[in-house]
C-alpha cells in the first residue's frame, strides 16, 4: 500500500485503585496499520477448530469473575471503551446531540464523586451515527475529546457501487468524521476472492485518509470461523486501523467465539508485519457482564494494553446504562430502576 504509517497520540485512561484513589494512564503512542500486499501464505492452510474456540470462550464466563471495587474499576474502563452508537432509520439532531450529551458526561456527578473521579474527564470512546449525522455530532461534541465515527460505505450490506462508498467516506471525512466504520463486501470473503476483496478495503483506506477505518466483518454472514480469520488478515492487510465484527444488524452479531478468532488473527497479522491492530466487537453487547466478558477476554487473549480505548471499542447503544445501573449498586447498596439510565 502506499499509504505510510503515522503515530497516533496516546489517549489518557483510567482505573482505580484498591483503596479506590483515581490513577490516570496514559496509552503509548501506536503506529497506524500501514497494510501490506496481499499474502495468501500467512492464511491459506489455517482451519479453526470451532469447539475449541467455543471451550476457550466459554471460561471467560464461567470461569472468571470481577467483584466490588475491581469491578467498578474496570466497569469506568468498560465506559471509556464504549463507541455510544445511534443507527435507527428515524434519527434526529435532536437525538444525536443527547447521545453526543451522554457521551461526554457518561456517569453521573455523584457516582464519579463516590470513585474518586471527579477532577477526571471521563467520555466514551467515540459517538457513533451514520453519515447524514456528522454534522450533527461534531457540533455538539466541540471542545471535547470525544472522536465522530461515522458507518459509511452503504451500511449495513455494503452492496452500493464502490465510487458511492469511497464518495460517501470521503463526505463523512470532511464533515469531521475521525473514524470510518467501513462494511466489507461479504460475497469476496464467502467466495475466497481475496484479491478483490483486498483491492477494495485498500480503496476504502485511502478515502479515509487521516480519519481511522474499522473494518466491520459481518461476520454473522462469513459462516465459518475459518472464513472469518481469512477476511480478518485480508482486512489488516489492506490497511484496517481496527477490525469489526458486526454491523448489528445480522442474525448472530458478536460472540466470544469470534472474537477469540479475530484476535488471533490479529496477533499472527502483529506477528507477520510488525503492526498492532484494534478490535471492536458490536451487536448484542447490552448488559455490564457481556463488557466484562469482552474484557477479560482482551485481557487474558492481548494483554492489559489492548483494554485501552485506542485498541478495544465496544459498539453499543444501550450498554451504557446498564452499566451505570451497577456501577450505582456498587456505591449504593441498591439497585434502581432501569428506566433511570436512559440513553436518548
Amino acid at each position: 500500500m502506499a499509504t505510510k504509517p503515522r503515530t497516533d497520540a496516546g489517549n489518557s485512561t483510567s482505573k482505580l485503585e484498591p483503596d479506590g484513589r483515581a490513577l490516570v494512564i496514559t496509552a503509548p503512542a501506536r503506529l497506524r496499520n500501514a497494510g501490506t500486499d496481499l499474502r495468501p501464505d500467512w492464511f491459506e492452510g489455517v482451519d479453526i477448530n470451532l469447539s475449541a474456540a467455543e471451550r476457550r470462550a466459554a471460561t471467560l464466563t464461567t470461569r472468571r469473575t470481577v467483584k466490588k471495587q475491581w469491578q467498578a474499576a474496570w466497569l469506568i474502563r468498560a465506559i471509556e471503551c464504549i463507541d455510544l452508537t445511534t443507527l435507527a432509520g428515524d434519527d434526529t439532531p435532536g437525538r444525536v446531540q443527547r447521545l453526543c450529551a451522554k457521551a461526554r458526561h457518561p456517569l453521573r456527578d455523584d457516582l464519579k464523586a463516590a470513585l474518586g473521579l471527579s477532577a477526571y474527564d471521563l467520555t466514551t470512546g467515540a459517538v457513533c451515527v451514520y453519515p447524514a449525522m456528522v454534522p450533527h455530532a461534531v457540533k455538539a461534541l466541540a471542545g471535547s475529546k470525544v472522536p465522530v465515527a461515522s458507518v459509511a460505505t452503504g451500511f449495513p450490506a455494503g452492496l452500493t457501487p464502490l465510487p458511492q462508498r469511497l464518495a460517501e467516506i470521503r463526505q463523512a471525512v470532511a464533515d469531521g468524521a475521525a473514524e470510518i466504520d467501513i462494511v466489507i463486501n461479504r460475497r469476496f470473503a464467502l467466495t475466497g476472492d481475496w484479491a478483490a476483496l483486498h483491492d477494495e478495503t485498500c480503496a476504502m483506506r485511502e478515502a479515509c485518509g487521516p480519519a481511522r477505518m474499522k473494518a466491520i466483518l459481518a461476520t454473522g454472514d462469513l459462516k465459518t470461523l475459518t472464513t472469518v480469520y481469512r477476511a480478518s488478515m485480508v482486512a489488516m492487510m489492506a490497511g484496517s486501523d481496527f477490525i469489526k465484527t458486526s454491523t448489528g444488524m445480522e442474525a448472530a452479531n458478536a460472540t466470544l467465539p469470534v472474537g477469540l478468532t479475530m484476535l488471533r488473527a490479529i496477533r499472527d497479522y502483529s506477528a507477520q508485519s510488525g503492526f498492532d491492530v484494534a478490535f471492536k466487537p458490536a451487536g448484542g453487547i447490552r448488559a455490564a457482564k457481556d463488557a466484562l466478558a469482552w474484557l477479560t477476554l482482551m485481557k487474558e487473549e492481548m494483554g492489559a494494553g489492548y483494554m485501552l480505548p485506542d485498541m478495544f471499542r465496544m459498539g453499543a447503544s444501550g450498554l451504557l446504562g446498564d452499566i451505570e445501573r451497577q456501577i450505582e449498586h456498587h456505591v449504593t447498596g441498591r439497585y434502581s430502576a432501569a428506566d433511570r439510565h436512559g440513553i436518548a
